[in-house]
C-alpha cells in the first residue's frame, strides 16, 4: 500500500538522520580532543624552552593559577601563571603576560622567572608586528629575545631597563624601536610584580580543571601580515 511505503521511507530517512548526526558529533568530539592535546603539547614545548624538564618534577600546565590584577601587564584580562616545583619546593614561575604597547597591537609573552627573581627566559607567543622590522622579537628570527636570560630587577638597574635609544641597555632594531621598547617594558613590569607577589603566586591553590583553558594563550607563534606597515615603526 502507498501509505505503508511512505511510512517505511520516513523511518529509513529518520534512521539515516540519527546515524548521521551521531557520526558528526563523534567526529567533532574527537577533533576537539586532538586540537586540545596538540595545543597542550605546543604549550609545554614553549614552557620547556624556558624551564627545562630536568628542573622540575610537577606538571607545569596543571600547577596553574590565573591572576587578575591591573598592576601586572595584561592583568586586566587575567594572566596565567605556570609554576615549576622540584620536590614540592618552588623553582620558577612562567607568567603569560602581554604588552599593549606594540606597534600593531598586543604582544603576548611567556616570562619565566626563577624563584630568586632572575629571568629564566622570555619567549614571544604571538604578535602582529611588521614583518621584516618588529618580528625580530621572535626567537626563530633573531637572538634578541634570548638576551633577557639571567637579567633581574638589579641587572641592569632600573634606568637600564630601556632600549638604547631611550638611554637603556637593550638593543632596538633597525627601523623598529616601538616593538622592542614594548617588550622590555612588559618584562620589567612583570619582574616587579613577581618580586612584590612571589610568595602569594606560589601559595595560591591551582585553578580547577574547569578554569584551566589555554584558549587565550595559544602557544603557536604567529603574526598577521601588514604589507602597508613598512613605515614609521621606529619612533
Amino acid at each position: 500500500m502507498p501509505w505503508r511505503n511512505m511510512v517505511i521511507g520516513a523511518l529509513i530517512l529518520g534512521l539515516f538522520s540519527v546515524v548521521g548526526t551521531g557520526l558528526v558529533a563523534l567526529t567533532f568530539k574527537g577533533t576537539a580532543a586532538r586540537i586540545a592535546e596538540n595545543e597542550r603539547q605546543s604549550l609545554l614545548r614553549n614552557l620547556h624552552q624556558i624551564i627545562a624538564p630536568t628542573e622540575h618534577d610537577n606538571d607545569l600546565d596543571s600547577d596553574l593559577i590565573t591572576v587578575t590584577d591591573p598592576a601586572l601587564p595584561g592583568g586586566n584580562e587575567g594572566v596565567k601563571v605556570y609554576r615549576a616545583r622540584l620536590g614540592g619546593q618552588p623553582v620558577a614561575a612562567v607568567l603569560a603576560t602581554r604588552s599593549n604597547g606594540g606597534y600593531s597591537g598586543n604582544i603576548r609573552l611567556l616570562v619565566g622567572i626563577r624563584y630568586n627573581g632572575t629571568l629564566a627566559g622570555v619567549r614571544v607567543v604571538s604578535h602582529k608586528e611588521t614583518p621584516g622590522l618588529g618580528d625580530g622579537i621572535e626567537a626563530e628570527r633573531s637572538d634578541w629575545i634570548l638576551g633577557f636570560s639571567g637579567k633581574s630587577l638589579h641587572n641592569p638597574e632600573e634606568k637600564g631597563w630601556k632600549v638604547k635609544k631611550d638611554g637603556g641597555q637593550f638593543d632596538q632594531f633597525t627601523g623598529a624601536t616601538v616593538t622592542p621598547r614594548a617588550v622590555v617594558e612588559a618584562v620589567y613590569q612583570t619582574l616587579r610584580y613577581y618580586q612584590q607577589h612571589r610568595e602569594a603566586l606560589f601559595a595560591e591553590a591551582p585553578d580547577s580543571d574547569d578554569d584551566d583553558e589555554h584558549d587565550d594563550q595559544h602557544p603557536d607563534q604567529h603574526r598577521d601580515q601588514h604589507p602597508d606597515q613598512q613605515k614609521a615603526e621606529s619612533d
